[in-house]
């Protein structure tokens, strides 16, 4: 079926986060099957919620806003409805120490768990932790087999409790080949409720974002290796501490041959049939359970993230690039 594409006008909004003013933005949404009707109504506006980020990713709802990373200048923004824009949440969001990384950063992903506890990747502790009530952080997992994570990127936390998140070493600088790098694999881990790290996939060169199915026997990874980005889906044994049937579901590397297709794919997000919506050249793809892409939210930038959110989990709010983006969703998220 031949594209369709409908122009969004460009949303200028007064001011940033740090009070200058907002660069104009014109994104666009490509439909590729008519079934992408049913998940984005052909009036949907792509909206500018606030700017200026360095880098921004790892969004998650949280309470009655979405939180997300600004990599590099280890905070943690919030926005909730009626703000005019992003405000600091966190800082540090994910370096609050001295850190044995050598490329100290922020938080990157977030999650919620069922507790309503904020958990986040920290890139410069090398961990994955918890946000307590008081403010401080409890650290859930910094080590597996006594070796200090690379740079936990991404996660997402299944019904149980247990918490996948991927560990690809960008918080090190020269990554593979930093001196700081202790683990010789970038992994796919398992952090049970009781603290047992298990990993679960050593054979990915980047692993990035990550997701479940809404039965929570598929577990989804994107791949954002230069060489080849992509997104591939395992099968979880019924423990969910194994995978197996590693398949290939979307090879997204064709996208980036396109005119204004920036980006990899990076985070994603799972709605409540089950297509994956992931980040990928150009914005946000979105696919079926089973690989076919129906349409995409064209951001032109190169797009780091997307969560649902909302009271009724009815608005994909996206990170990309500068910008903190959202768009109404004719479907739920998970």
């Amino acid at each position: 079926m031949k594209a369709t594409q409908f122009a969004l006008v460009a949303v200028l909004l007064p001011l940033n986060a740090i009070g200058e003013e907002i660069p104009p933005f014109t994104g666009s949404v490509e439909r590729l099957a008519p079934s992408f009707d049913s998940l984005i109504s052909r009036d949907a506006q792509i909206e500018v919620l606030a700017t200026g980020f360095n880098w921004s990713e790892g969004p998650a709802w949280y309470q009655d806003r979405v939180i997300f990373s600004d990599v590099p200048e280890n905070t943690a923004f919030q926005w909730k409805e009626g703000d005019p824009t992003a405000s600091v949440f966190l800082k540090p969001s994910g370096l609050t120490g001295k850190s044995d990384s050598d490329r100290p950063q922020g938080s990157n992903g977030l999650a919620t768990d069922a507790d309503g506890h904020l958990i986040l990747c920290q890139h410069g502790d090398r961990r994955i932790a918890k946000l307590e009530k008081d403010g401080s952080f409890t650290s859930l997992a910094d080590r597996f087999e006594g070796r200090r994570f690379n740079s936990p990127n991404d996660l997402v936390v299944a019904r149980n409790g247990s918490i996948y998140f991927t560990d690809p070493p960008y918080g090190l600088s020269g990554m593979n080949d930093s001196p700081a790098k202790e683990l010789d694999f970038n992994g796919v881990f398992h952090l049970a409720p009781d603290g047992t790290v298990t990993a679960l996939i050593r054979d990915l060169t980047f692993p990035n974002g990550i997701g479940l199915s809404p039965d929570e026997k598929t577990l989804y990874v994107a791949v954002s290796d230069p060489e080849g980005t992509h997104i591939v889906a395992y099968t979880l044994d019924g423990a969910g501490t194994r995978v197996s049937g590693r398949r290939l579901l979307f090879d997204a590397e064709p996208l980036k041959a396109l005119p204004e297709h920036p980006g990899a794919c990076d985070g994603l997000a799972v709605d409540t049939v089950g297509n994956i919506w992931t980040t990928g050249p150009g914005g946000v793809l979105v696919l079926t359970p089973e690989g076919k892409h129906i349409g995409s939210i064209l951001t032109g930038q190169r797009t780091g993230n997307c969560t649902f959110g909302g009271p009724e989990k009815s608005h994909i709010y996206i990170t990309a690039d500068m910008f903190l983006l959202r768009v109404k969703t004719r479907i739920q998220g998970m």
